[in-house]
């Protein structure tokens, strides 16, 4: 209740209480407005006459206030946590977390994004026990799948959504409650003012102006007329109480002040450079102008109430023309995007025959992703419609590549069958004696083994971990045969390790000096097999020199490498050359693979723009390997350049 009005009406029944009972309470109130509707919008807006345009500015704005009265004030703020990387028993256990420590209403956002995460990889997971169980020869009809972390989590969901529509259906029923409320006050208001008793008026006004105040949220459909259909008997009850005019006029010149400042403060905002923030500001203008603050003198009522609607329709216009501007530039953004989603829809992938032909084309494409994000931001509603467009662009060239890539894995079941065939094969002559003709024997199976592709992951490091220690177990028999440590070979030890001390004191050596050293170790001859640890020790004093260097990683790198390399050609180790390719081989085959499982995963994320994180990530992994495949490149050039 405003501040004098409390005053006016005391004052005014203290006058009542001295008249010997003789006034009468009804010469207080004036006759009752017969032509009034109470149930009428039209005949509860103070009579304004703003202009059609204005008034829809105004009632844009209290739909608005309307709306936010009816939603609850949010007591915490629940972290959003990066729920795109935890693995599936984690999004549970977060799950579980948030029904028990939250009220249902607060974890919305939260649960959603676990729901979408949890979706995404369990999708992943299915494809992928289906396609085992589909390359194991089951029938796709007869696959089924399921996991206890998969059951666990549908009985968190279902928990989740039986809370949650029960706590919607509490807060439906309590504001239809309110509503009732709201309109049992306004008939026992009517009521007072059409059966005023002085003895009572005073204190039954105060109780009604009191319980209404306390009432909370109605539905936002019924909070503007309800309001007016209640001011318009707030307004009565002024309009017709003459007992003391002074005291009515204080409290009207009061309650005029207060709008002026409201007014002052709504045109203030016409400078506020953020729309949002100045539009948000007028809601709560305007929920004070019907909360707070009380009635006029008639003779003002229509005047602030226009000059307050004219400068809402001017926030509201100058809101309208930022998002005409913005939208604008939306569709900007949108053409340019469809261009990029019409390049990958076009984009000629049909010549592709090898590995390295795809690799080519998923750089491209990826390319023209990076093009698309690098276009602009969109807001939610915009960018839903153009993203679905280039999900499917995509989807067709994920298509063939994962076609290309399915019969790539069908070669690599031959390639296991025929690799198979020698890793027994050497199994069975590694104990021989027959030196010559199994040595000949051993190297050709070790040259097949090259040309044979690739075979499934699963399997690879398994075989190729039998191939080579039987190929070993042979190979080291035959050196212990043929090797014997000479007197001349025990002077080379000998000085090597003395060498190696003298070389290990040294301190700022340049890269020459250091070749120069790798040139010397080598001229003192080669060491006996049961010596060779001392190359791995010098080796290792290298490369802590060449770290000391100002070059660069590759340069590095591949110094080291030719170090090592040049070691084994001196000693005509031919076999680990061999073991060295092989290896490098397999690594380049990981790197590459690591690379697409990244790429891959770029076309799960549901919003996948440049600064999002996870994809900031992805993108930080991809180059990673990126930089790990252009050494292990450049060391396979260097041994294919070997005549060995």
């Amino acid at each position: 209740m405003p501040y004098l009005e409390s005053r006016y009406i005391q004052y005014s029944l203290s006058l009542c209480s001295k008249s010997n009972g003789t006034i009468n309470i009804f010469n207080m109130l004036e006759n009752k407005d017969k032509s009034t509707d109470d149930n009428s919008a039209d005949a509860l807006t103070n009579n304004e006459t703003v202009s059609e345009a204005t008034q829809s500015a105004v009632n844009e704005v209290e739909n608005i206030v309307a709306e936010n009265s009816e939603k609850e004030e949010k007591k915490e703020e629940i972290p959003m946590l990066d729920y795109n990387a935890m693995e599936l028993d984690q999004l549970v256990v977060e799950l579980k977390k948030l029904l028990k420590n939250h009220p249902v209403h607060l974890i919305k956002n939260n649960a959603d994004e676990i729901k979408n995460a949890f979706n995404v990889k369990f999708g992943k997971l299915l494809s992928e026990k289906k396609e085992q169980f589909l390359a194991e020869g089951g029938n796709s009809i007869d696959f089924q799948f399921s996991s206890p972390v998969k059951v666990e989590y549908n009985g968190l969901l279902r928990e989740y959504k039986v809370k949650r529509d029960a706590y919607y259906k509490q807060v439906e029923d309590q504001l239809k409650g309110n509503l009732e409320k709201r309109n049992t006050i306004i008939d026992e208001l009517k009521s007072l003012i059409e059966n005023a008793n002085p003895k009572t008026m005073y204190n039954e006004f105060q109780k009604i102006q009191e319980r209404w105040k306390n009432i909370g949220a109605v539905p936002r459909d019924r909070y503007n007329d309800t309001w007016k259909i209640y001011h318009h008997h707030v307004e009565r009850f002024y309009d017709l109480l003459h007992l003391n005019k002074d005291f009515r006029e204080l409290d009207f010149k009061h309650n005029l002040e207060e709008k002026q400042k409201l007014i002052a403060r709504a045109e203030a905002l016409l400078e506020v450079e953020d729309v949002n923030v100045a539009f948000k500001e007028l809601q709560e203008l305007h929920r004070i102008w019907k909360e707070d603050v009380g009635p006029v003198n008639r003779e003002f009522r229509e005047d602030v109430w226009n000059r307050f609607s004219d400068v809402t329709k001017k926030l509201h216009d100058k809101r309208h023309d930022y998002y005409k501007d913005l939208r604008s530039k939306h569709q900007e953004i949108i053409d340019a995007k469809l261009v990029i989603v019409d390049k990958i829809n076009n984009y000629d992938f049909t010549q592709n025959q090898t590995h390295k032909d795809w690799q080519k084309s998923i750089r491209e494409v990826e390319a023209l992703r990076k093009e698309y994000f690098d276009a602009g931001k969109l807001p939610y509603n915009k960018s839903e419609v153009v993203w679905q467009k280039l999900k499917e662009a995509t989807k067709r060239f994920n298509t063939a590549k994962n076609k290309f890539y399915k019969q790539e894995k069908s070669s690599q079941t031959d390639n296991l069958k025929k690799k198979m065939e020698l890793v027994e094969l050497a199994e069975s002559l590694k104990d021989s004696d027959d030196w010559e003709t199994t040595t000949n024997t051993m190297k050709r199976i070790q040259a097949d083994w090259k040309k044979i592709g690739h075979v499934p992951r699963k399997y690879s490091d398994e075989i190729w971990n039998r191939f080579k220690a039987a190929c070993n177990a042979y190979f080291d028999r035959l050196n212990a045969h043929r090797d014997g440590v000479s007197q001349e070979q025990e002077a080379i030890v000998s000085e090597k390790k003395k060498f190696l001390d003298d070389f290990k004191a040294l301190e700022g050596l340049t890269i020459e000096q250091v070749q120069e050293y790798i040139q010397k170790w080598r001229a003192l001859g080669p060491l006996p097999r049961n010596a060779r640890h001392l190359d791995g020790k010098f080796n290792k004093a290298v490369d802590e020199s060449l770290a000391k260097l100002n070059l660069g990683r590759e340069e590095i790198e591949l110094m080291k490498f030719k170090n090592v390399v040049d070691g084994y050609l001196a000693q005509e180790d031919y076999r680990k050359l061999d073991s060295e390719q092989f290896f490098i081989r397999k690594k380049i085959t990981e790197t590459v693979r690591e690379m697409q499982q990244l790429e891959n995963n770029l076309s799960f994320i549901s919003n996948a723009t440049e600064d999002n994180p996870l994809v900031q990530n992805v993108r930080k992994g991809i180059q990673g390997f990126k930089d790990e495949l252009d050494i292990w490149q450049m060391k396979l050039d260097y041994l294919k350049k070997l005549d060995y």
